[in-house]
């Protein structure tokens, strides 16, 4: 995979936020949140200076395109475990945090979400996941 799914949809996403814009001014306590609000009421979050070393390669790889370190970098997220937000077949992608010293690809990933800075850190292998804060 050479262009991060995000990235590649990016276009589609300035559509849907001008849209958001350009609708009607009024809005109540009662409308339902955005899907960064959901995230983060729903998994917690970490800030990025917390993130191991590794992980932040991973980031920089996915910023730039790759290439990536696994085949299986890049493939759709199916939050089979239900932990994220649910969204549509597609919207998730996962990618490999090296774990030193590990035999395996280990149980370390970022999955990011179609939205900008939608990363989400797991260290246990999708049983959790924590929301990258970039500002932190």
């Amino acid at each position: 995979m050479t262009t991060p799914h995000r990235i590649a949809a990016l276009g589609g996403a300035v559509a849907a936020a001008l849209a958001l814009l350009t609708g009607p001014a009024v809005t109540t306590a009662s409308a339902a949140p955005t899907v960064a609000s959901v995230s983060v009421q729903s998994v917690g979050s970490v800030c990025y200076s917390a993130l191991p070393s590794e992980a932040h390669d991973t980031l920089d790889l996915i910023a730039q395109g790759g290439p990536f370190p696994y085949s299986q970098d890049g493939v759709v997220f199916t939050n089979r475990e239900q932990v994220l937000p649910s969204q549509s077949s597609g919207y998730y992608h996962e990618y490999t945090v090296i774990t030193p010293g590990a035999p395996t690809r280990g149980a370390r990933r970022i999955v990011t979400g179609e939205q900008s800075q939608e990363d989400y850190y797991t260290a246990d292998h999708y049983a959790t996941f924590n929301l990258v804060d970039f500002g932190c």
